[in-house]
This record gives structure tokens, sequence and C-alpha cells, in this order.
């Protein structure tokens, strides 16, 4: 499910980040604005995040916006500047303040969850609810470099010779239970767009351990971890539901990082309920 090159925008936020963003209008009467947030990762883009889940928001009459986080995808790579929480948050308002959306409701998976987590504690009313997907920011990084995923994601520098396009897939299967998610569709795609990304922003990123602030999230949040994750550990569910005063959670078996792939239809049917009845 390739992206429609036509639904491509770009949005200037600085003098050093230009987002490239897809904009997906709302089928019938628009119920709220739904901003996807994507994960880290060699080749990482918004619409390889979530090409199978938009289209399930628009029927349910939500617009949707697909963007490409600074340092991923067709978005900017500025290499002047250390790619800390509060960098990707200040474009994440860019992104909102520029498109004139008062309130979002923010979908993160992995680094994307951090950020998510990130605005909404900086801008508590800019954000109406959370829906978090194995989201990253709740361990310390040690934590998560021990992880098996991570370990592989840094054993090869990007753009040397020793990153192919094999090791590429292999590491693709890190992110899934089952393997026959990682289509030579994806990995070429991910292969494509990895060729114009650069070492950079995963050098210099830096996300904090934001545990100790997740009491002040009151909005809101719906959680998603499969027990077979490799690069965020699932224990942090129970840190979400015993430190967020407001949340839901959904732990899939058989399940890793990405769950809106692996159980596409479920996670859509959940979130729309989520954000339909509470």
């Amino acid at each position: 499910m390739a992206q429609n090159k036509e639904t491509s925008r770009y949005l200037d936020i600085s003098d050093r980040v230009t987002l490239h963003y897809s904009d997906h209008p709302a089928s019938g009467t628009e119920q709220g604005v739904v901003v996807f947030i994507h994960g880290s990762g060699p080749g990482a883009s918004g619409w390889s995040n979530f090409k199978f889940n938009v289209e399930a928001f628009q029927k349910a009459g939500y617009r949707g916006i697909v963007f490409d986080q600074p340092g991923y995808g067709l978005t900017s790579k500025p290499q002047d500047v250390n790619h800390t929480l509060d960098f990707f948050v200040e474009n994440l308002m860019g992104l909102l303040d520029g498109l004139d959306i008062a309130k979002a409701i923010l979908v993160g998976n992995s680094l994307g969850g951090a950020v998510a987590m990130g605005l909404t504690l900086a801008h508590p009313e800019r954000v109406e609810k959370l829906i978090l997907m194995a989201p990253g920011g709740i361990e310390d990084k040690p934590t998560y470099f021990a992880c098996e995923g991570i370990q592989e994601m840094v054993k090869f520098p990007m753009g040397s010779p020793e990153f192919t396009k094999d090791v590429l897939a292999k590491l693709l299967t890190l992110l899934v239970h089952d393997p026959k998610h990682v289509t030579e569709e994806l990995v070429t795609e991910r292969w494509e767009t990895l060729q114009i990304q650069n070492p950079h922003v995963l050098a210099t990123m830096d996300i904090p351990n934001l545990t100790t602030e997740l009491h002040k999230i009151e909005q809101p949040v719906l959680v998603f971890w499969g027990t077979d994750d490799k690069f965020c550990p699932a224990s942090g569910t129970q840190t979400l539901l015993n430190e967020c005063p407001n949340v839901k959670a959904h732990m899939l078996n058989n399940c890793g990082h990405w769950v809106m792939v692996e159980y596409a239809d479920y996670f859509n049917r959940a979130c729309i309920d989520f954000l339909t009845h509470g």
C-alpha cells in the first residue's frame, strides 16, 4: 500500500526544518483530528508506520495527519542540532500551529509515543487523547540498549558498507512476532527511504525517562503492547497503568513492537471504540 505522492505536502517549521506530511480528510462529519507520530530506526517514516490504520480512522470520522519527524522520511535532516525530546516536541507543535489544529488526538509508536507524551506534558491544552503503542521514554537508556532489537539496530552504522539491504530485512523481522509482515515491499520501501537518511538523527537522539512526570497526564490514554517486543520492554504497560491516572491497556500475545501492523484490524477497532466511547 504505497503512499499517494499527490497527497504529499510540506510545511516550513523553522530555518532548520521543513516537515513532510499528508492530510487525510474525515469521511462525513469530522469528529476530531488524529496526528500519527512514527517511531525511530533505519528507513522509518510516518507512512511506513501507519499505512494500515489511516483509512479506518477516516471512515470513523477523523481527519488524519501523517508526518515524517525531523531526520526521517522526506522531512529535513538537520545535522547542526541534537535530536532531543524537546526538539521533536517543538517541531510537532510547529505542525499543529502551522495547520491550525487547536487540539489533537495523538497516536504514537515507540519514539513517537515519547514525543506524544512530551507534547502532552508541555502543552496539555493541545491534546485531547493519547493512543500509545510501546512508547519510548519510560525507561533509562541502558534498559533500552539491553534489548535485542536496539542492539541489532546499532550494530552497523547507517551508511556503512556493512549495513546492507539484507541487514535491514533482518532488523525489520525483529519488529514483529510473525516475519510474514516483513514483505519485500516493506523492505524495499524502508531501504529506499534509508538512502536519504543520515546517522546523525540516531547518534544524537536523547529521550529522557518521563516516568516521574506521567502522573501529570490527565488525558485519557489507550496503550497497546506486544509481549514479544524486542525494542521496548512490555513491562512499560504496568508503568503506565501505575503512573497515569486514566489509562486503558491492551497487551497482545504473539506480537512484537508493531501492534498497529501485526494486528491492524484489532488495533483500529479498539482505537475507534476508545475515541467514540472513552
